[in-house]
């Protein structure tokens, strides 16, 4: 129908991109956890192990909330 190319979609199926957020804090994470572990910096380490797992939770609960709740909203609706 009549869709704004321009506005940000963050709900629904056309908010696919917004996990990626997640996934950025993730990569973060494991470099950090990288380089700690190359060093020999056992703090850097677990920082980067945190916030690595931080950016893998984060993703799974974004993408829930914008693209998966709306679909099992829809489907739930259907089944009524």
């Amino acid at each position: 129908m009549g869709r704004n190319p321009h506005k940000l979609a963050i709900r629904g199926e056309d908010g696919h991109a917004m996990p990626v957020v997640g996934v950025f804090i993730g990569a973060a994470g494991a470099i950090l956890l990288g380089i700690g572990a190359a060093n020999g910096t056992g703090a850097l380490a677990i920082i980067g192990g945190i916030v690595l797992a931080v950016g893998l939770l984060a993703t799974l609960v974004v993408n829930h909330m914008t693209v998966e709740y709306d679909i099992y909203a829809r489907l739930d609706k259907l089944e009524k």
